[in-house]
Formats: structure tokens, sequence, C-alpha cells
């Protein structure tokens, strides 16, 4: 039985902020006050001094002396910093659960491709679109695909690009209409690989989708860059 020790209240505030910067509503260059955050949460300013260093690791804030802490800015390099590690880390993921599937276990990835495609409705307006709730459904198949493939270093890893690639996800999401449709394509091509076990398939829609919301990302910043 493995053991996992309750989350301290330093990642939970992580978390909390971490969200809001993933979802926009702390925007990039927001200052992120340690008083006011610790009389917001009624908690200690040593504990949100840490939840800024975990924000730090994860490179959704940077902090500066005498200035304190500041939502990051999404640059060009960061977004191609991140994709070039996380597509190789993605192929390297399912290559691992080609070489060890089984029946049932590639039932479960079913299972939670099918609950990621009912979260997609094509007739909703885009106001009405569960952006965050289809971001959390993609990492819940590749947590099944942890289980499988039972790599502690890979999936620590991985994990720990969830915040950042979160980020640019929600910004694709948000600024194109059709990336629901792109991820449910996606997913469907990632099922269909991994029940015939074609390893080259795999890694082509890995590397085509990761290559994708590169690019969606990267049109986004330049748009914003232009306004």
């Amino acid at each position: 039985m493995r053991f996992q020790a309750p989350e301290s209240l330093s990642e939970q505030i992580a978390q909390h902020l971490g969200q809001r910067i993933i979802t926009g509503q702390l925007p990039p260059g927001e200052r992120i006050q340690e008083l006011k955050v610790a009389g917001e949460l009624d908690v200690s300013r040593g504990s949100v001094r840490e939840a800024l260093l975990i924000l730090e690791r994860r490179h959704l804030i940077e902090i500066f002396p005498r200035r304190g802490a500041v939502v990051s800015q999404l640059t060009p390099k960061l977004v191609n910093s991140l994709y070039d590690i996380y597509i190789e880390l993605l192929c390297m993921l399912g290559r691992k659960v080609l070489e060890r599937w089984s029946k049932p276990e590639v039932a479960g990835v079913m299972a939670r491709v099918s609950e990621l495609q009912s979260l997609i409705d094509p007739g909703k307006s885009r106001r009405d679109e569960p952006t965050e709730s289809v971001i959390e459904a993609g990492f819940e198949v590749m947590r099944h695909a942890y289980r499988m493939v039972d790599n502690p270093f890979l999936e620590e890893t991985l994990e720990n690009f969830k915040p950042a690639i979160s980020r640019t996800y929600y910004v694709a999401l948000e600024s194109f209409r059709g990336e629901l449709a792109e991820t449910e394509r996606f997913f469907q091509q990632l099922a269909s690989a991994v029940r015939r076990s074609d390893a080259a398939a795999l890694e082509v829609s890995i590397r085509a989708f990761g290559e994708h919301q590169r690019r969606q990302v990267l049109s986004t910043l330049r748009q914003a860059e232009s306004a």
C-alpha cells in the first residue's frame, strides 16, 4: 500500500493561486502580495511565502528582490522550451504504456477518454464550454497511464509540468473555437493506437497534437503582442 501524506497548507495555497494564474484571473505582471493573500485566506505569511516558492518552481511566478512575487510572462521562448521537453516525455509515456498494456487497463483508458468526450458538446456556446473540466479530464487519462507504467520518476516529472502546460492549454482553448474538437480528435486517435498496440501511430498522434498546441499558443502570444 502506497502512503500518501495529506497536502500541506502551503501546497493548498499554491494550488489556489496557481489555478487563478492558469485561468488568467491573475494576469502576467500582476503582483502577488504576501500580506494580502494571508489576510484573504486567513493563513500565516510564512505559509504564503512557502507557497510562492512552490509557484516559482512551477514557473508560474517570478520573485524579485524588493519587488516581491509577480505572475510570470508567457513568452515564445518559455513556450518552446516547455513543449520541447513535454512532447518527448509524453512520447516516452506512450511507449511504456504499449510495453505493459493489458485489456483491463486499456478498458480503463477508454473509460477516461469517454468521460472527456462527454464534456465536449459541439452545440454549446463558447462561454459554456467546460475549459477547466476538459483540461483536468485530459490529465486523468494521463494518470491512468501512470498506473499502467508504474514509473514514479516519469510520473513525478510529468505532474510537475501540469501547471505550466495547463496554463498554455487554457490560452489555446480560450482563443480558438475549434480546440475542443481538436482535443477530442487527439484522444480518439490515442485510444485507437493503444487498442491496436501501434507505437508508431501513437507517437505520431502525440507529436502532431503537441506541435499543434505549440503553434496555437505562440499564435495567441503574437496576436496579444501586436494588439
